[in-house]
């Protein structure tokens, strides 16, 4: 994992919201007709209604998120899910413990 790109998207306290409640996705968002929380994730169009934003800025939050590789995108049908990835969160929190 690059550090210095999980710094920087860790610099948004919108990020650190979306990451907060993807770590808890059940009770942080309404149900969804379409993918499973625990294994598609959150529509991005619940996060963007959730963070008070539009879709195209939630969409370039969570573009830098999974960017960073602290969130995984799965497309399906018109709309893009995404889930925390917490083997990288492990790894990252293991990272900087070693500074």
């Amino acid at each position: 994992m690059n550090l210095e790109r999980a710094a920087a998207a860790l610099g948004s306290e919108k990020r650190l919201l979306i990451l907060k409640w993807l770590k808890d996705p059940h009770r942080q968002f309404p149900p969804q007709v379409h993918g499973d929380k625990d294994r598609d994730g959150i529509c991005g169009a619940f996060i963007a209604e959730k963070l008070g934003v539009t879709p195209a800025t939630a969409s370039m939050h969570l573009k830098v998120l999974v960017s960073a590789g602290l969130v995984r995108a799965k497309r399906m049908g018109k709309f893009t899910y995404y889930l925390r990835d917490q083997k990288a969160i492990a790894a990252l929190g293991a990272q900087i413990g070693r500074l």
